[in-house]
């Protein structure tokens, strides 16, 4: 039973998903939801609301959590870091710059996601080419990753400084706190496809994981080849993070807060972790985009809420980190 229980994991975000279709600004049923998703009779204004604009947000906002959520925890292990996330590499500010960019000189969707998605991967590759030049160590890995963000955090700068401030700089502020409320159909394509390599990769190769969790030593001896695996680790995380900050806009603390709960509920070993964070992120990142919409007569940016629910669980994470060293000393 404890050997299943992670996969279970995966189901959570189904019935998040369900009470995600239901509720909302215009209330539908519980059976016009049913109705809808196995075609049967129903208003033609709810059939649209369900599947043109409530269910490809919602699997936009379970792919980004599932991404995010997953990338964190292999964040943690290879680089064994407990306070780890996308950031530390350079694809959060990355993929910001690219996004801001393509407000100013391409305002189209389109063209803000493949460059979000550019800007990111552009700034793991900064970080992993300082890494190797340096010798490919975790603590080097770590500065170049703190580096490449706040160079390209201070380039970013300098972009929204120069836009229109009436026109593509609030474009530009608005995306980089997150939302999905322009996701569609079409965008759930490239992230789908993203998602679907990421996450198969990671879950096939779960087992492996926990040898990158080992001293560069002692994973040599047990055979694996450590620098390249974790170069290869390191960017099928970022293919995730990347893909989901391109259509999601920076939305924190998932990455680093999920795989601690999931780790709490069923263990380090990354064969339980991984499925399990998955679901926990999936779930987490629907149910905070249904408040996001639902709230407030406008809606809340879900970086915000995120943040606001992030702050003060990190606070407790970091105080039990504190309490088992036994202090500040």
């Amino acid at each position: 039973m404890r050997r299943r229980l992670p996969w279970a994991f995966l189901l959570l975000p189904l019935p998040v998903a369900f009470v995600s279709l239901v509720i909302g600004r215009y209330p539908i049923s519980p059976g016009e939801v049913f109705a809808s998703l196995t075609g049967g009779e129903v208003a033609e204004v709810v059939r649209a609301l369900i599947l043109r604009i409530r269910l490809p947000r919602i699997g936009a906002a379970a792919l980004v959590g599932a991404n995010l959520a997953v990338a964190g925890a292999v964040y943690q292990g290879v680089f064994r870091n407990p306070l780890v996330e996308g950031r530390l590499l350079g694809v959060s500010s990355g993929a910001g710059l690219g996004a801001a960019l393509a407000f100013l000189l391409f305002p189209q969707p389109a063209v803000v996601q493949a460059l979000a998605f550019a800007g990111g991967t552009m700034g793991v590759a900064l970080t992993a080419l300082l890494g190797w030049a340096f010798g490919a160590g975790v603590l080097v890995l770590v500065i170049a990753g703190v580096l490449v963000d706040s160079f390209l955090s201070a380039v970013l700068g300098i972009v929204k400084y120069t836009a229109d401030p009436l026109g593509t700089l609030p474009a530009i502020t608005y995306w980089l706190l997150g939302g999905l409320s322009g996701v569609r159909v079409p965008d759930l394509l490239p992230l789908g496809i993203a998602s679907a390599i990421g996450l198969s990769f990671f879950l096939l190769a779960r087992w492996r994981m926990n040898l990158l969790t080992l001293a560069d030593q002692e994973g040599e001896a047990l055979g694996v080849r450590v620098r390249p695996t974790r170069f290869l680790v390191v960017g099928m995380g970022t293919l995730l993070v990347a893909s989901a900050v391109s259509v999601s806009g920076i939305v924190s603390w998932v990455g680093l807060l999920v795989p601690h709960a999931a780790r709490a509920m069923v263990g380090p070993d990354y064969a339980r972790l991984l499925p399990a964070a998955a679901g926990l992120g999936a779930a987490l990142v629907v149910a905070l985009d249904t408040l996001a919409r639902t709230l407030l007569t406008a809606e809340i940016p879900l970086g915000v809420l995120t943040g606001l629910l992030g702050a003060p669980l990190f606070l407790v994470l970091f105080l039990r980190f504190l309490r088992e060293r036994g202090g500040w000393r």
